[in-house]
């Protein structure tokens, strides 16, 4: 390992990748505390917890060690609910935000006894009626803000399906009165990769302006969206000064209304990201007229961020580091336009050298598939400078386990 506790070193990538085989998924834990710790700190004047949005990658092992933490979960499926209280995380610090579900997976969050969001007029209803004050609940508003470094994963615009419109809060109030629903938290998601401080700020003063309708309120949530950078001089969110300005203007409010409400946020890649190495092998080298390919052992069944969000990962050969830098554009060996990276500057690669994609650790195993029929990567998580297997990988009877062949 490198000097630096939270980056792993290149050779000792090599390593792991010699041991555990490719593709593979790399995490590490000591990083996941670094992101948790900048969060701490930069809102250590205001009374604020962070859920981890698991979404980004549900491994039990990763679960169990963001827990150890302190840190609480967000959930978006009734089975991350149940990995989360498998992973030890108690009820009241896991939090259920559902979009377009029935009631039926509703209930059985309660059931479970987790804090629920409710992001539509039509559940919100439904729920009332059947339990009106006996259970507390969050509403997630959609406060109409456009942000997110991708339209698909921007989600406060007009056109989201996610929350419920601020200018519905007429509607939302006579169901709250007429079913006697508790409601203690408001809720709101503006989407992913938010550069711009402001943008949090906007949705805080909305978000002061709806708290006004609901006398039991106990919590803000602003989601999360945190940018991290995917490659060198990539702009960030600067924690440090939302922290600063959004304590400033919450412990205000706070004051001034003499409502002492905590201030939520639900980080996924913010605390993921950067803890994750993809490590494949060039399986071949391949010119044409045109380009030069390096085409390896996986495809956007292992890492789709690029050919679905158009997502940039820096690529490096950590088998010849030290290598004359040529131009390559990286793909994959799937029957599909299969392409990592287009005309990417990398030290020379030889047919059997390990590339290593770096902020692996957000939508990367968890968005994964088997697609052509290809294995699943196996995954391993360095903690206290031992790597250990977390998820052995896939084998020809994992593609057929849950089929049913007939006669």
């Amino acid at each position: 390992m490198s000097k630096q506790s939270d980056v792993l070193a290149t050779d000792f990538l090599v390593k792991i990748a010699e041991e555990f085989g490719t593709p593979v998924y790399i995490y590490h834990a000591e990083k996941i505390k670094t992101q948790y710790e900048k969060l701490q700190k930069a809102f250590h004047k205001s009374d604020t917890r962070f859920f981890y949005a698991c979404k980004a990658l549900t491994n039990i092992n990763i679960l169990k060690y963001i827990n150890s933490l302190g840190c609480g979960l967000d959930t978006v499926s009734i089975q991350e609910v149940q990995l989360g209280l498998k992973a030890g995380f108690d009820p009241k610090n896991i939090i259920f935000t559902p979009n377009c579900v029935d009631l039926q997976e509703i209930i059985a969050a309660k059931d479970l006894g987790v804090i629920i969001n409710i992001d539509n007029i039509s559940i919100l209803e439904q729920f009332g009626n059947q339990f009106g004050d006996s259970y507390p609940i969050s509403i997630r508003l959609n406060p109409h803000i456009m942000a997110g470094g991708n339209f698909k994963i921007s989600t406060g615009h007009v056109d989201s399906k996610f929350g419920i419109s601020i200018h519905q809060m007429r509607h939302i109030e006579r169901i709250v009165k007429s079913t006697k629903l508790k409601v203690t938290g408001l809720h709101m998601h503006t989407g992913s990769e938010i550069k711009d401080v402001d943008v949090f700020l906007r949705g805080v003063e909305i978000m002061f302006e709806m708290a006004a309708n609901f006398p039991d309120l106990q919590s803000i949530d602003l989601g999360s969206g945190f940018k991290v950078a995917y490659q060198l001089g990539d702009p960030e969110t600067d924690i440090d000064l939302l922290g600063k300005k959004l304590t400033e203007a919450f412990n205000k409010f706070c004051t001034k209304n003499e409502r002492p409400l905590q201030l939520w946020f639900e980080p996924g890649k913010f605390l993921v990201s950067q803890c994750g190495y993809f490590v494949v092998k060039a399986n071949v080298i391949k010119q044409t007229t045109a380009t030069v390919f390096v085409g390896v052992n996986s495809g956007f069944n292992h890492l789709i961020r690029p050919m679905f969000y158009d997502a940039f990962h820096l690529i490096r050969n950590i088998s010849n580091p030290k290598g004359t830098e040529r131009i390559y554009t990286v793909v994959g060996n799937i029957c599909e336009t299969d392409t990592f990276g287009w005309d990417r500057k990398i030290n020379e690669v030889r047919e059997g050298d390990f590339l290593v994609f770096y902020n692996a650790g957000a939508y990367g195993f968890e968005m994964s598939s088997n697609f052509n029929s290809r294995l699943k990567p196996a995954e391993v998580l360095v903690k206290d400078g031992k790597p250990q297997l977390i998820r052995r990988r896939d084998v020809l009877e994992d593609l057929l386990k849950n089929q049913i062949e007939l006669a």
